[in-house]
Parts: C-alpha cells; structure tokens; sequence
C-alpha cells in the first residue's frame, strides 16, 4: 500500500469510528465568547487511552486532560500562574503561611443533586495527602481541615507550604464528593472510571476501547456555561489515523495526537492550526530513569558511561524534530526561576565510556555484549525515543531490550512490578518543584504501586534535605538557591538523564474557539469552548 493509499485508508477508519458511535459532528456556535450561543459536539482525541478518568490517584496526562471536565479545583491559574477563583471564590493566607483560608462558592450541585460544601473539601484534601502521587509532598504539612461552617474550609499546616496554593486545580488536586467514597476503599472504587463531580460536564458512558462520552452540566453553577452539548473523548491507537481525523474534520481538537513528522506540513493546512504552547500548569519534562535496585545499575560509574553514550541534544533533533527544549537538569527551562543552567550534559564520549565500562569488570562476550538491560518506554514518550537509547547503549556494549505496553500495563510494570532496568518517562516538571519534582528524587515517596513516584528508588540525605526545605521555604530567594543546588547534587549522582520539555502539539479545527483559556490549557474544564462558524 503507498502513502495516498495508506492516508486514504486511515481518513476512511477514521470516519467509521465516529460514524459507529452515531455521534454527530459539531455544528457552528456564535463568533464571539460573550454572545456564544450553546450547541455541538466536541469530537477529541485524547491519547493513550486511559485506565479511569479522575486525576484523584494518578498523575497521568489523560486523567489530567479528561477529568476537570467533570471534577473541579478549588481554584484555576491565569497563564502566570496567578490563583483565580473556581469552587473557592475568596481565600487569605495566615502571615505565618500555616492556615489557608477558603470561601466557598454557594449553591454547587454535584451531578446527583446533592449540595457540595465544606465537608468535601475536608475529605478531598485528607485523601488526595494519603493517596495521591504529588499530593503526598504537596499536603504533607497539612495537619487539619477545619469546616466551621458549609462554606468556609481552612487548611491548617504544621509548616510552610508555598507550592499549596498553585497546587489546586481540578487536574492535581481535584473536589470529590465525600459522600460517595467515604468509608470505601476507594484504591478500587467504581468512582475513577465514572466520576461524579461539579463541573461543566456530566459523565455518561466509558466504552473501552472507544470513547468516553459527557453531556453538558444543566445546573452548571456558572450559567451559560457550558456551551457544548456533548464531549464524545475518542480513541484512535494509530497516529496515521488521528492526523487523517483531523485533518479531515472528523476530529475537532487532538493533543500530541499527530507524528512530529506530520507538524510542518499540519501548519500549511487551510482547515487546522497547530498550537505549540507548553502550559506552564503542566511543564511538560521527559526523562531516563535507572533502576536503582538493579544490581549492575547501583555502579554510578556503570551510569556514566551510558550518559556518555545518550547524546540528547541529538535526539532533538532526530526524535523530537528540533520541537523539544532540551535540559540537562531535573528542573526544565520552562521553570525560569529555579531552572539552573549552569548544568550540562556529561560530554559524550563514546571511547571513554567504553573503558569505564571494561574498569567495571563488565568485559564484552563473544556477540560483544557485556550485559542486557530491560528498556522500557511510556506510551507518552515516542517509541523512537527508545530505538535512539537502544542504539546508542548498542555502541557500549548493551543490550537494551525494548519493552513496549499499554499505558496501564506499562504503569504497572515500573510502579508495581518494578520489572525494568531503564524507563523511558514522562514526569512533568507541572506548576512547582515541590510538587513535579520531589516525586521523581524524594526517598520518602518511594512506594511500590505508586504511580509516577519515585521509580528509581533514588535515596540521597543530601538530596532529601535540600527538597525538604525548598518545600517550606517561605523567603523566593532561599528557596531558589535550595533548589539549584538540588539540581547539582542530583545531576552528579545520575539517577536519571534528564531529556527536557517533549513537544507539545494540539491541533486545532478552526471553528474551535476557547478551548484553552487558562493556564492549565487543555487541561482546564472546556467551559468556555464553542463553535465558530
């Protein structure tokens, strides 16, 4: 089959797809956010397919992009990252940073009907600080969430917590509703695949495999808000057939859904626009993480050599097409004020690495292989990204066997089974340190089974003290020194290479408008989002 062929082929799937499901293409809305009149269906495709929806237990990307739809924050973010009001419409902090204060928005309805107050804030806060990956750093310090009325809910600290009052949206630290998860196990609750909440949109099926569908919230506490009848969150496994959907309109929105390769020629099309934003909620950041607990691995020089053999710039350039902002350390650049660019990538040297290898005893075989490692990649990450790794540790003398899974399975396989050598991730710098960054290097949040923790199982004094007192560092300037010296002794101990901030491409059908207005981006609730003829 040729390429015309093979792209006639994918528009044609493409097309079955929706047509299947008897979802409607989206009509026209007004041509102007204030005068938007309601009306449509928003066909997005949303990849990988995730395990659930709610962003309660997890961290991962489709959780984060689906679930502010239909759960909420206390608060959202300008593009500056400035708190903005949301299911919170007031909120003051203590002068010694140890209570924050909320006042809650009256009259919210969770989609059965029953009133949200502060109790949910209450049990929200409590679970996402035993529960959630980021959430463990981020409300460590909380010792109480006080509820002296319905609508006010103080959150009390034992110590400073800067990053808390970023750390609010509905995509990291969402509201659920108490009443339908207190005193269940909630690890294995219904709820995360069919979340009840107070957003713009109303859950209504999860067909696996296919789409998850939500319809507009009718009681939505910001009237006319929503404007959108209907989200129908498509599944296409097959990035020849996501560009073909969007190219042809069968598909309204798609982020990272189309190959780099396809972006220069998505920026020449009549139909489309290509948004490179990186929303600085998310940050996006990529990395190669070692398991530590692999024997050959514990060997920093063993580490070395293979930062030696990985160039990264390179695989800008022949991965990411020259899209990506590469960083050598753990903070990327896209965080301006703690990024420390006085670190760089260890020289590459090929012969060098080589002789650290055969120092360490880890002579070749006869086939020229000194030892095989297992190579694992997140679905978020390209799979080229894995063939480049692959080849440069086959110029050393490893062997790096690619293990590629589904989403879920390759979760499974880090954080619980902890069946890898090197993994190829994707862990978000996202809005503070504290909370994007502690996880990944944090030995107290090593905990098998915990999603997006600390999966090299990295454990450094040094390091867990410097992070530590970044996350109660109420001075700027204090705390920006902690955190580039985090970045130094990090770097030298080479847990991880560190790759930088992976493209982000989001192509937009031109009739879309508003589908981004905050600084969560495509993570934000849709609430504004219409059609424009």
């Amino acid at each position: 089959m040729n390429k015309r062929q093979l792209l006639k082929a994918a528009v044609h799937t493409a097309i079955l797809v929706i047509a299947s499901n008897s979802v409607p293409l989206a009509h026209a809305a007004a041509p102007a956010a204030s005068t938007a009149k309601s009306g449509g269906t928003l066909n997005w495709l949303v990849t990988p397919e995730p395990a659930s929806i709610a962003p309660l237990l997890t961290t991962a990307g489709p959780n984060a992009d689906i679930g502010p739809k239909i759960v909420e924050g206390l608060l959202t973010y300008d593009f500056d990252l400035n708190p903005k009001p949301q299911l919170a419409t007031a909120w003051t902090v203590s002068p010694d940073g140890l209570q924050y204060r909320f006042t809650l928005r009256e009259g919210v309805k969770w989609h059965d009907g029953r009133d949200f107050t502060s109790a949910d804030v209450a049990f929200s806060i409590q679970t996402l600080k035993q529960l959630h990956p980021r959430g463990r750093s981020t409300f460590a310090n909380v010792t109480d969430v006080q509820t002296p009325d319905r609508y006010t809910a103080i959150i009390v600290l034992s110590k400073p917590a800067p990053a808390l009052l970023i750390a609010l949206a509905g995509s990291e630290s969402p509201i659920v509703p108490k009443h339908l998860l207190e005193g269940k196990e909630i690890a294995t609750s219904s709820y995360h695949s069919a979340p009840v909440g107070t957003g713009p949109f109303v859950f209504k099926e999860f067909v696996r495999g296919s789409h998850i569908t939500l319809e507009r919230n009718p009681h939505y506490w910001d009237k006319p808000k929503p404007y959108l009848d209907k989200i129908v969150v498509r599944f296409i496994p097959d990035a020849v057939a996501r560009a073909a959907a969007l190219e042809t309109g069968a598909a309204d929105l798609g982020g990272n859904a189309i190959p780099l390769s396809d972006a220069k020629r998505f920026t020449e099309l009549p139909n489309v626009r290509v948004d490179t934003t990186n929303w600085p909620y998310a940050s996006n950041h990529q990395q190669l993480i070692f398991n530590l607990d692999t024997p050959v691995l514990k060997d920093r020089a063993v580490r070395l050599a293979i930062s030696q053999a990985i160039d990264v710039n390179a695989l800008n350039k022949v991965v990411w097409f020259g899209y990506g902002q590469v960083s050598a350390a753990a903070i990327g650049q896209g965080n301006k004020r703690f990024h420390n660019a006085d670190i760089k990538y260890f020289p590459i040297d090929i012969k060098q690495a080589n002789a650290s290898l055969d120092a360490a005893g880890l002579k070749r075989g006869t086939d020229g292989t000194r030892f095989k490692v297992r190579l694992l990649i997140n679905p978020f990450q390209d799979r080229r990204a894995a063939e480049f790794v692959r080849q440069g540790l086959s110029r050393i003398g490893i062997d790096g066997v690619i293990e590629n899974y589904d989403f879920a399975t390759y979760v499974n396989k880090v954080y619980t089974e902890r069946a890898f050598d090197i993994t190829l991730d994707a862990l978000a710098n996202v809005f503070d340190p504290t909370a994007g960054v502690q996880r990944v290097f944090w030995s107290k949040n090593f905990k098998v089974g915990l999603p997006f923790s600390n999966a090299a199982h990295y454990s450094n004094p040094e390091v867990d003290r410097l992070l530590e007192a970044a996350a109660i560092e109420v001075d700027p300037d204090k705390r920006r020194e902690l955190f580039l010296t985090f970045q130094k002794v990090v770097h030298d101990d080479i847990p991880s290479i560190e790759f930088g901030a992976n493209p982000t491409l989001t192509v937009v059908n031109n009739k879309v408008r508003d589908y981004a207005t905050s600084g969560e981006g495509i993570r934000g609730g849709f609430a504004d989002l219409y059609f424009q003829q």
